[in-house]
């Protein structure tokens, strides 16, 4: 048996493909959008993918699985499990084969399990995998976001990030029960999990590749749990606010992703007029370049998101689904990078594309650029103390404010403010921060980009704060 882990650094997602090598056959579980990974793996070492697969509806990217099967002509298996609720919509039209606790696949002398693990999601199975060329018992599961290194899967995300009202608690029970299933499964049992550090998808993933289930036992904090009160009043605790766009992921993976074949372009090269024209029509035009050259100069009314492992999170959280997208980046490459990346959360449709260069082009020009104006904590604070202080907007999640905040803040989530600004007087001052500076700018260009004229960033954000012996509340 030929096992491969593909992961993308961006999503923090891991998919599999395993392969038969004695009968050339393949099975690829959970893959991504970015479907030619796998078609190329697979040729290279001589395998046809026979089967495509994955764990459950995903909420924090586009599945590839409808789009793998459809380009290859493999099986496509989707889980039958979860209730009238979270049936797969495309599974009929696709011909798709629907899968039960108990069931069987088969790929060449590879066997795969079928076990129903509800409690992150109502309809999520893992797979049990037997090398059956040389053994008669599981090597490994597939766990998918059930068990990860060092966590498990969260229950919270149907009510918080889907909106099905009052789901939260039942979800808990339902992951105690299907860790309990677990007990009867041996300590050597190796888990390939869906997920690593830096997903949203648990509190605090490890950023190993695997795992054993039996070391699991004795250093995950959620299968210590002999009480099931307990073990669902920790497991809802503490929990990070969901990304906004997970909500539209658990949609478009439920009733069928978009084939995209090949027609996703190269975005047009645009210039500074073109970019322009982009803001004045209203579109998003985002600038993907490094946090410190976007702060040494941008052009007003672009949102400054860098490219990095967070790009797509804050992208989902505030680029409306459909809403016009145009990149600046440094290169054609970094921008056809970050257009593929966006791809993988379903914003097909960047079409136009940026260079930095367009920042010097306007200085050369006259036409304004703007900077990030940033304050150090001490000279912060004794704005605050006069009388015509900023109001001071802490962009952090809902976890790190309860941890420690500045007494005079106002905790304004970076996924949320918008809204909670629009309203706000245009010509008030604002400070904003986060715990370490980069966030706060992203908050501070669509600040400006909104219409506020005054706004400053706290610079090394809260973190220096601290390391400036300032006063913090909890």
């Amino acid at each position: 048996m030929l096992l491969r882990r593909f992961y993308d650094d961006g999503l923090a997602q891991a998919s599999y493909l395993l392969g038969c090598q004695a009968t050339g056959d393949a099975i690829v579980v959970d893959p991504n959008r970015d479907i030619a990974q796998y078609i190329q793996a697979a040729e290279a070492e001589g395998l046809r993918i026979s089967h495509v697969t994955e764990t459950h509806i995903h909420a924090d990217y586009v599945s590839g699985s409808r789009e793998l099967a459809a380009r290859t002509g493999a099986t496509l298996l989707l889980s039958a499990e979860g209730g009238p609720g979270w049936q797969y919509g495309f599974a009929a039209s696709d011909g798709a084969t629907l899968l039960r606790d108990g069931d069987r696949i088969t790929v060449g002398n590879i066997r795969l399990d079928v076990m129903h693990t509800p409690g992150h999601t109502p309809e999520h199975l893992v797979f049990l995998v037997t090398d059956g060329a040389s053994a008669d018992r599981p090597m490994g599961m597939l766990s998918g976001d059930f068990i990860f290194v060092g966590d498990v899967g969260r229950p919270d995300l149907l009510e918080r990030a889907a909106h099905v009202a009052g789901t939260m608690e039942t979800a808990a029970r339902q992951l105690f029960a299907s860790l309990q299933r677990t007990r009867a499964l041996p300590d050597y049992l190796q888990l390939w999990p869906g997920h690593g550090a830096g997903s949203a998808c648990g509190k605090a993933l490890g950023a190993v590749p695997q795992t054993t289930l039996g070391y699991e036992r004795l250093f995950n904090h959620a299968l210590q749990y002999t009480d099931e009160d307990a073990f669902v009043r920790d497991i809802l605790a503490g929990q990070p606010e969901p990304p906004a766009y997970f909500a539209r992921m658990k949609r478009i993976n439920r009733d069928g992703p978009a084939l995209l074949g090949d027609a996703a372009r190269a975005p047009a090269r645009l210039d500074a007029a073109g970019v322009d024209a982009a803001i004045a029509r209203g579109a998003w035009v985002i600038d993907t370049r490094p946090v410190a050259e976007f702060s040494a100069g941008f052009i007003p009314g672009t949102i400054g998101i860098a490219r990095s492992r967070s790009l797509t999170t804050w992208f989902g959280a505030l680029v409306p689904e459909n809403a016009e997208s145009v990149l600046i980046a440094r290169t054609e490459a970094e921008a056809l990078a970050v257009a593929r990346e966006l791809r993988l959360v379903g914003y097909d449709s960047i079409t136009e594309w940026a260079p930095a260069s367009v920042i010097e082009d306007r200085r050369r020009s006259g036409a304004p650029v703007a900077t990030v104006h940033s304050e150090h904590p001490a000279a912060v604070q004794a704005r605050l103390g006069n009388g015509a202080h900023p109001r001071l907007l802490d962009v952090r999640n809902a976890n790190e404010w309860a941890l420690g905040h500045i007494p005079q803040a106002e905790h304004a989530f970076l996924g949320d403010l918008e809204a909670i600004m629009r309203d706000a007087p245009r010509e008030a001052p604002v400070v904003v921060h986060c715990q370490g500076g980069t966030r706060s700018v992203i908050a501070t260009s669509l600040l400006v980009a909104r219409g506020f004229r005054d706004v400053t960033n706290l610079e090394g954000g809260y973190a220096e704060w601290q390391r400036a012996g300032l006063p913090v509340a909890r």
